[in-house]
Protein backbone atom coordinates (compact mmCIF):
# COMPACT_ATOMS: atom_id res chain seq x y z
CA UNK A 1 0.00 0.00 0.00
CA UNK A 2 1.39 3.44 -0.37
CA UNK A 3 0.19 6.38 1.56
CA UNK A 4 0.71 9.83 0.04
CA UNK A 5 0.05 12.90 2.43
CA UNK A 6 -0.97 16.38 1.25
CA UNK A 7 -1.82 19.15 2.99
CA UNK A 8 -3.24 22.81 2.41
CA UNK A 9 -4.73 25.68 5.02
CA UNK A 10 -7.59 24.11 5.43
CA UNK A 11 -7.29 19.95 5.61
CA UNK A 12 -4.89 17.73 4.86
CA UNK A 13 -5.17 14.96 2.62
CA UNK A 14 -4.28 11.48 2.60
CA UNK A 15 -4.45 9.24 -0.52
CA UNK A 16 -4.19 5.47 -0.64
CA UNK A 17 -3.61 2.71 -3.17
CA UNK A 18 -3.11 -0.86 -2.96
CA UNK A 19 -4.67 -3.28 -0.12
CA UNK A 20 -5.30 -2.31 3.68
CA UNK A 21 -4.96 -4.79 4.98
CA UNK A 22 -2.95 -6.69 8.53
CA UNK A 23 0.08 -5.88 6.97
CA UNK A 24 -0.62 -2.30 6.11
CA UNK A 25 -2.89 -1.12 8.31
CA UNK A 26 -0.06 -0.24 10.91
CA UNK A 27 1.47 2.37 8.52
CA UNK A 28 -1.91 4.21 7.83
CA UNK A 29 -2.75 3.97 12.09
CA UNK A 30 0.83 5.79 12.50
CA UNK A 31 0.31 8.31 9.78
CA UNK A 32 -3.41 9.59 11.37
CA UNK A 33 -2.03 9.72 14.54
CA UNK A 34 1.58 10.76 14.55
CA UNK A 35 1.77 12.37 10.99
CA UNK A 36 -1.10 14.67 9.92
CA UNK A 37 -0.43 17.06 12.80
CA UNK A 38 -3.16 19.30 14.25
CA UNK A 39 -5.31 19.16 11.64
CA UNK A 40 -9.10 20.19 11.88
CA UNK A 41 -10.08 18.61 8.56
CA UNK A 42 -8.84 14.73 7.40
CA UNK A 43 -9.98 13.74 3.76
CA UNK A 44 -8.97 9.81 3.26
CA UNK A 45 -9.10 9.45 -0.75
CA UNK A 46 -9.16 5.93 -1.43
CA UNK A 47 -9.54 5.95 -5.08
CA UNK A 48 -6.53 3.63 -5.71
CA UNK A 49 -7.69 1.21 -2.79
CA UNK A 50 -8.56 -2.32 -3.34
CA UNK A 51 -8.82 -4.26 -0.60
CA UNK A 52 -9.71 -3.28 2.77
CA UNK A 53 -9.73 -5.65 5.74
CA UNK A 54 -10.96 -5.76 9.44
CA UNK A 55 -7.98 -4.31 10.10
CA UNK A 56 -7.89 -1.65 8.01
CA UNK A 57 -11.41 -0.68 9.25
CA UNK A 58 -10.49 -0.85 12.58
CA UNK A 59 -7.55 2.13 11.46
CA UNK A 60 -10.57 3.94 9.96
CA UNK A 61 -13.18 3.73 12.82
CA UNK A 62 -10.30 4.73 14.94
CA UNK A 63 -9.41 7.80 12.74
CA UNK A 64 -13.46 8.93 12.60
CA UNK A 65 -13.12 9.07 16.60
CA UNK A 66 -10.06 10.81 16.78
CA UNK A 67 -11.51 13.41 14.60
CA UNK A 68 -14.87 13.89 15.92
CA UNK A 69 -12.95 15.88 19.06
CA UNK A 70 -11.18 18.26 16.54
CA UNK A 71 -12.94 18.17 13.40
CA UNK A 72 -14.34 16.52 10.58
CA UNK A 73 -13.42 13.44 8.67
CA UNK A 74 -14.77 12.22 4.98
CA UNK A 75 -13.69 9.17 2.68
CA UNK A 76 -13.68 10.30 -0.86
CA UNK A 77 -13.54 8.16 -4.30
CA UNK A 78 -14.25 4.94 -2.70
CA UNK A 79 -14.85 2.41 -5.03
CA UNK A 80 -17.79 -0.24 -5.33
CA UNK A 81 -15.64 -2.87 -3.68
CA UNK A 82 -14.92 -1.42 -0.82
CA UNK A 83 -18.53 0.55 -0.57
CA UNK A 84 -19.90 -3.28 -0.78
CA UNK A 85 -17.62 -3.73 2.01
CA UNK A 86 -18.77 -0.47 4.11
CA UNK A 87 -22.36 -0.99 3.54
CA UNK A 88 -21.83 -5.22 4.95
CA UNK A 89 -19.75 -3.46 7.87
CA UNK A 90 -22.19 -0.63 8.96
CA UNK A 91 -19.44 1.49 8.09
CA UNK A 92 -21.30 3.78 5.41
CA UNK A 93 -23.55 4.42 8.57
CA UNK A 94 -20.24 5.80 10.35
CA UNK A 95 -18.42 7.77 8.07
CA UNK A 96 -18.70 10.52 5.67
CA UNK A 97 -18.46 9.28 2.16
CA UNK A 98 -18.34 11.18 -0.73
Amino acid sequence: MTIEIKRSAEKTTIELAGRLDTTTAPALDKTINEDIGETKNLVLDIKGLEYISSAGLRVLLGAQKKMQKVGTMKVINVCDMVMEVFEMTGFADILTIE
